[in-house]
């Protein structure tokens, strides 16, 4: 998902010229466009969103097993398409969720399936996910990638006035009491985590730059 203008700007970018070296293009006449959006519930809890992008990227890793799979298609091609058509779908909204263990590892499996595809590996081979991870290249975690999202867009919202929606929003705090037992932690929580993680302290969210470059977040190119 692109966090800006030049971010989309790249990725559009990029995934033009993968087809061109592909020699493809978009059927405009029989491309259906699907709406992209955030399921909310009374439950307050991700599960269903995170479900929806997980079924949709598998689908997308589907009708891409055969560029994956492929001999001819290089491992940098293929980890930018990854990138361009499967995570950047899967990824989508993830600025909002509150990430649990069994979601978090139900998200890596669907990069893992990528990965292991596009080296040529299957389960059957017994190959561990921190191989595949070295021989693809990548530093991090799909987990470590949600984090960024969501302190850039954390910083974003901080930078707001204090009259915008988004801002008043985050700074709502619920009155009602939490109910008796371990308590479940929230999206803030993660969030100062995260930049406790980093070394980030409060306010350091008003210079853009600073703080882009303090959460990590830097465009990959392979």
């Amino acid at each position: 998902m692109a966090n800006d203008k030049d971010d989309l700007e790249y990725m559009t970018r990029k995934l033009q010229e993968e087809y061109q070296r592909w020699s493809l293009e978009i059927n405009t006449g029989k491309t259906k466009y699907l709406p992209i959006g955030v399921i909310f519930d009374r439950t307050a809890k991700d599960d269903k969103d995170i479900k929806k992008r997980i079924s949709q990227a598998r689908r997308t890793i589907g009708c891409l097993n055969g560029v994956f799979w492929s001999n001819e298609a290089g491992k940098k091609r293929k980890i930018n398409i990854y990138q361009t058509l499967v995570k950047s779908s899967l990824l989508y909204g993830a600025e909002t969720w509150r990430i649990t263990e069994a979601n978090r590892k139900k998200l890596e499996a669907v990069e893992m399936d990528a990965y292991r595809r596009t080296l040529g590996i299957s389960r059957r081979d017994r190959v561990r996910n921190e191989e595949i991870q070295e021989r693809i290249g990548i530093e991090g975690s799909l987990a470590t990638d949600i984090e960024r999202q969501q302190l850039m867009w954390y910083g974003d919202v901080q930078r707001m006035d204090d009259t915008r929606l988004p801002k008043q929003i985050m700074q709502w705090i619920p009155q009602h009491r939490r109910k008796r037992g371990r308590s479940k932690k929230t999206w803030k929580e993660g969030v100062t985590r995260a930049m406790s993680a980093r070394n980030l302290s409060e306010g350091q969210w008003n210079d853009r730059k600073t703080w882009k470059l303090g959460i990590g977040q830097r465009r990959k190119t392979f």
